[in-house]
């Protein structure tokens, strides 16, 4: 690189410019002195770069006048230097002893051999990148650009600074960067370089970046950055005049344009935006300046705006419309609260009207149900019937489904003896049920079987002949249970439904409790031991629920039966082949059964069953005559059996309770509507005089519609119960219609 700097001053009491003209020997001379400065003195040409990269740090403007006139005089000095061979410093070209020359003059060396250092009130300009050394009162140190530099395409800026004071006529002048090769106007002045001027420019620009990258990096050798190639300028940069003007002034001068503060804005532009739109990101608020070493103070940039305030987070639409007109948005007020309100809940609230709507109507309506109205039961009028009571023991008198007629003595347990066979051949049925004329399995008689008949003839128990390897069915072992009541195949029959005679005695008991007969205990399954205890009142309920199996009314009212396991070659009734039923009261006045049973303990017992006629309905009256030991005890039992049965017969009448047409109950909808029912015919109930019969209103286990016709029949209306209930039809009285819009609206359930 080719420096260009012209030392201005004394040097050996000669100008500069007198030392170019004079030739050889006084840039020799030049060159001596401003060695010998140097043996004891800081590198001056470090001193002059440092003096370069501050910049213009000066208190007035005199500075850059003074660095302005310091270079149009260096300019004249590259002329006059043309005729010199040791101070040319315009065309010197990569003549090396000029380069020396140039930079021992740029030193600033002093006649009296001190070094000026650079000024703190008197920097030069930065732009002009100019430095003047030490010089006396009367002269100023001039220096040249280095001119070479530019015709190369360089774009830096390399000068002298000149310490000490301007003359006043350059002083004055304004800033102007002169170029070395123009040569001299008409008038005598150098001509100005527009390259010049730029790289002037940029030279200001890059000393600025410099120090701040040298805050930031620490220092560094000064003379290598000075020396670095200048950047070429912008295309589009304007002259350096212009750019001159609109440099910065030093901080202690500021324009009035910078000092004043910037008028208030009235308003603040705030483009529209969606509510839901990401509030923008503030501005970032510049770093501030790293302080420097110690190194003399850069210069201020210059001042900046202030950044654009960030614009808040999402407004509300009034007050985006206030900041865009300017017009603050109106006062909160209670009623504007409570139309906003209003236009924000009335659409919700709206639309789950509407949705309540949808769902009410759309729900599945309820299942609709018949209930009863006026009066559920009828009384019949007249005396309770009197009834012919045994004198002992204890005796019940029911109509099944009706009720009690009548009870005589105290219910409590006493042993009941063969009665017991009646829950021997429930179980069997319910668990092994048989259908109407099946004889059902064949059941395989073992040992036991036959050697418990073997053991009952001697002993005088009730059995019937069995022997080992034979094969029974089970209808045939039930008609031998409760016919002539044997004891053998009662036990067989346990063995063979339960696996063994106590896991079956098991399932009696269990049966007992779950029929409510809470005075109730079997120990065996023929009732044979006295331990077997019960009450005439349990043992009915059991007939009572015993006697809605058709099998078992089949057998219980037989008179006898053909047996297949006796031989009918003994001299004793087990033997033969026709077994009798013990129950002699079958089928006289009307009776089906259902059991007998004697001990000595026991006395004579019976369960009976006897079927009436009522109208038109059959009554089934079912009792019981426990603990008669007048003998002959099973007799006893019998007879009186046969006058209950008889009298309470006598006793059974009908009553009309309902008549044809009457109101009995309604349809109810399940949402608060009802459609009346009707009876189709007179319903006319049996009891006894002082009966009270229940009524009883059911749907006949159908399904009732949601609409139907007036007169379909819905139901029917029932009186008693088991089997003697009666029934008759009901019918719709008007139109049955689905609940109305208003019902399902506000149905709760």
């Amino acid at each position: 690189m080719r420096l260009g700097a012209a030392a201005a001053g004394k040097a050996g009491g000669t100008p500069a410019s007198a030392s170019a003209k004079t030739g050889d020997d006084e840039g020799a001379r030049a060159s001596a002195e401003a060695d010998g400065a140097a043996d004891g003195k800081a590198d001056q040409p470090t001193a002059v770069f440092s003096t370069l990269k501050t910049g213009t740090t000066g208190d007035d403007k005199a500075d850059r006048d003074t660095a302005a006139s310091a270079a149009s005089k260096a300019g004249d000095a590259g002329d006059a230097g043309d005729a010199g061979d040791a101070g040319d410093a315009g065309d010197a070209g990569d003549d090396e002893d000029a380069g020396t020359a140039e930079t021992d003059a740029a030193s600033g060396t002093a006649d009296d051999g001190k070094a000026a250092a650079p000024s703190g009130d008197n920097k030069a300009d930065q732009p002009t990148a100019t430095g003047v050394g030490a010089a006396d009162d009367d002269e100023a140190g001039q220096a040249t650009s280095p001119a070479d530099a530019m015709k190369s395409g360089a774009a830096g800026a390399t000068g002298a600074t000149g310490a000490g004071k301007a003359p006043e006529g350059e002083a004055k002048s304004g800033p102007r960067a002169a170029s070395c090769e123009s040569g001299a106007d008409g008038d005598g002045k150098p001509k100005e370089d527009a390259r010049l001027n730029d790289a002037v420019a940029a030279s200001a620009a890059e000393a600025e970046a410099e120090d701040d990258s040298d805050s930031k990096a620490g220092s560094a050798d000064q003379a290598t950055q000075l020396i670095k190639a200048p950047k070429p300028a912008p295309a589009d940069s304007v002259d350096q005049p212009t750019r001159l003007i609109k440099a910065p002034a030093n901080p202690d001068s500021k324009s009035k344009s910078e000092s004043e503060p910037e008028p208030e804005r009235t308003s603040q532009f705030i483009p529209l935006k969606k509510d839901d739109a990401p509030a923008p990101k503030p501005l970032k608020a510049p770093k501030p300046a790293a302080k420097p070493k110690a190194t003399p103070p850069a210069p201020p940039k210059p001042a900046e705006a202030p950044p654009a305030e960030s614009p808040a987070g999402p407004q509300a639409p009034l007050d985006l419309l206030a900041q865009l007109t300017n017009t603050p948005p109106p006062p909160e007020t209670s009623v504007r609260t409570a139309v906003r309100r209003v236009k924000i809940w009335t659409p919700l609230v709206a639309l789950l009207g509407i949705i309540f709507v949808v769902v009410q109507v759309m729900r599945p309506l309820p299942a609709p149900e018949l209930a009863i109205v006026g009066k559920s039961s009828s009384v019949f009028q007249g005396g309770t019937p009197s009834l012919p009571w045994p004198t002992e023991g204890q005796a019940v008198v029911d109509v099944d489904g009706l009720g009690r007629v009548g009870s005589y003595g105290e219910m409590k347990r006493l042993p009941i003896g063969s009665v017991a066979k009646v829950m021997t051949s429930y179980i069997i049925l319910r668990d092994h049920p048989l259908k109407k004329g099946a004889n059902g399995p064949l059941i395989d008689v073992d040992q036991k079987a036959e050697d418990d008949f073997t053991n009952g003839v001697r002993e005088k128990e009730s059995v019937v002949e069995v022997h080992k390897g034979q094969k029974i069915s089970e209808k045939e072992a039930l008609q031998a249970v409760m016919l002539p009541s044997a004891n053998n195949v009662a036990r067989l029959l346990a063995r063979w439904g339960a696996g063994t005679e106590e896991a079956f005695i098991k399932k009696m008991n269990d049966t007992a409790k779950e029929l409510g007969m809470t005075n109730t205990t079997y120990t065996d399954a023929s009732g044979l031991v006295e331990s077997t205890v019960s009450t005439a009142e349990d043992q009915v309920k059991l007939g009572k629920k015993a006697m809605q199996d058709p099998v078992f009314r089949e057998i219980s009212k037989a008179t006898e039966y053909h047996s297949t396991t006796a031989s009918g070659r003994g001299s004793g009734v087990e033997y033969q082949k026709t077994q009798r039923n013990f129950n002699k009261l079958v089928p006289m006045y009307g009776v089906v059964g259902i059991k007998t049973g004697s001990t000595t303990k026991a006395g004579g017992n019976l369960l009976f069953a006897a079927e009436k006629k009522v109208g038109g309905s059959t009554q089934l009256i079912i009792g019981a005559v426990f603990g008669q030991h007048k003998s002959p005890i099973i007799v006893t039992a019998t007879d009186y059996s046969k006058q209950l049965i008889l009298t309470a017969g006598r006793a059974l009448t009908t009553s009309t309770v309902v008549r044809k047409g009457d109101v009995v109950g309604h349809v109810d909808d399940g949402l608060g509507g009802t459609t009346p029912v009707v009876a189709t015919k007179d319903l006319t109930a049996v009891g006894w005089p002082g009966l009270k019969v229940d009524l009883k209103l059911t749907a006949g286990g159908k399904t009732l519609p949601h609409t139907a016709k007036a007169g379909t029949q819905v139901g029917e209306l029932t009186a008693g119960g088991g089997m003697g209930e009666v029934k008759v039809p009901v019918t719709l009285q008007k139109d049955l219609a689905e609940p109305t819009f208003g019902a399902k609206l506000t149905r709760v359930s």
